[in-house]
């Protein structure tokens, strides 16, 4: 019995990875008979290097950009101001592109302000702040997924 081998499309493959780029999956499976295609990546990891003291005086506009940190280095999910991902989805710190931010670090906020919105399934979800208090951390950078339960930033 003679098997023959399935053709390998590359244009097929190349259109399911910009698949998978333009969209918040982080995989994807195609089967047609006996042909399988899986893509997959891994998301871009957010790590922070810490500044030198002298390059902070230095740089004052620096010290407004939002505090991003790897929560796998440190755990924020068990501080007491966390505020937490209600959704799946891509987290965005303005209202659109090239507008300020919702809230910085050191921004006070009340009790149902926006603190940031989530992108789920084409719809724009404000993440209202769970309590009054001065936003000390961002832990999520613009335009990154974010997963159910995952800290966004922190409210003391």
């Amino acid at each position: 019995m003679k098997t023959t081998k399935t053709p390998i499309d590359t244009a097929l493959i190349r259109e399911i990875a910009n698949l998978l780029s333009g969209s918040d999956l982080t995989e994807i499976e195609v089967q047609n008979d006996d042909l399988r295609i899986r893509v997959a990546r891994t998301p871009a990891q957010v790590t922070v290097a810490a500044a030198a003291p002298a390059a902070v005086a230095a740089a004052p506009a620096a010290a407004a950009a939002p505090v991003v940190a790897d929560p796998a280095v440190i755990d924020f999910a068990k501080h007491p101001g966390v505020v937490t991902s209600p959704m799946v989805g891509t987290a965005y710190l303005a209202p659109e592109p090239g507008a300020a931010n919702f809230v910085d670090v050191g921004s006070q906020v009340r009790e149902g302000q926006s603190l940031l919105i989530i992108e789920a399934m084409k719809t724009m979800n404000a993440i209202p702040a769970p309590r009054a208090g001065t936003v000390t951390r961002i832990l999520v950078a613009n335009g990154r997924p974010v997963e159910y339960g995952e800290p966004l930033l922190i409210i003391e």
